[in-house]
């Protein structure tokens, strides 16, 4: 793959995986429009692996205090923050593993994989945050995630796996939802991301495995993992500084005449 098709993928991967403007929108856009390659399915585990590696730095205290709290599940001890933070991870996750497991099953996944789809699902889900960031006041903080929240936030993540919803997208609007400050929301989404990232790119990366990865691949792999990486790192920096000052409201701008022109073109 050309180098400047390979640095722009990993780029707006890294830039758009924790912004509400869906990552996996991008990639499908991208990939239509440099052309589909053999190598595409690698660098995209490469691009979400370079991704959750800046996440997991990032929230290197919340991702301690969930690992503490699972090993404090597995001693027994369960009336803890860290053991309840560990639970609410698990059970968050699991209505997007069933659904993703259904739709990679029945191939349904690769249905979705659209113009159009993501068209609509920018727009519709794009005003739904600007709905909620308008309308809900901003009282809580990440340390009251209950698991009440956990179930509304975890079926609204498995919508998510329509392309152009943006898992970041619709947990932060769920979260805004539930009245959750803004910084807070933020968090959540993105502890959230590591378990269903870690099992896409999972996913992806044995079916990788099955077909066999050329030797000269791997320089184009692990560039795409780095420029990911860095970006990523650098828009959650950015992202979580500014969220104070500025609300979500650009996003969602971004997000309708996104889908607006994808819509135009395609209809």
């Amino acid at each position: 793959m050309p180098l400047m098709i390979l640095s722009l993928l990993a780029i707006v991967q890294g830039i758009t995986e924790f912004l509400p403007i869906s990552s996996s929108a991008h990639l499908i856009l991208l990939h239509e429009i440099s052309g589909q390659t053999p190598n595409a399915l690698a660098l995209d585990v490469a691009v979400h692996m370079g991704s959750i590696v800046a996440v997991l730095i990032y929230l290197r205290t919340e991702v301690m205090q969930v690992l503490r709290g699972c090993l404090q599940w597995l001693t027994g001890t369960r009336d803890t923050v860290e053991a309840r933070l560990a639970l609410c991870l698990v059970l968050v996750t699991i209505p997007t593993l069933i659904v993703g497991a259904i739709l990679a099953v029945t191939g349904v996944v690769d249905q979705l994989r659209n113009p159009t789809v993501i068209g609509v699902t920018m727009i519709v889900f794009g005003i739904w945050l600007w709905w909620a960031h308008r309308t809900s006041p901003e009282e809580r903080e990440m340390d009251d995630w209950r698991l009440s929240d956990v179930v509304k936030m975890g079926l609204w993540q498995a919508v998510a796996l329509i392309p152009g919803t943006s898992r970041s997208g619709i947990t932060m609007t769920t979260a805004r939802l539930l009245r959750f400050k803004r910084h807070a929301a933020a968090k959540i989404s993105m502890l959230m991301s590591i378990p269903v990232t870690l099992s896409t790119g999972g996913y992806l990366g044995i079916k990788v495995a099955k077909d066999g990865m050329p030797e000269g691949l791997w320089a184009d792999v692990g560039l795409a993992a780095l420029l990911s990486f860095i970006a990523a790192y650098i828009s959650l920096v950015l992202m979580m500084k500014f969220l104070h000052k500025v609300s979500f409201t650009p996003y969602v701008i971004y997000r309708v005449i996104l889908g607006v022109v994808l819509l135009v073109v395609t209809l």
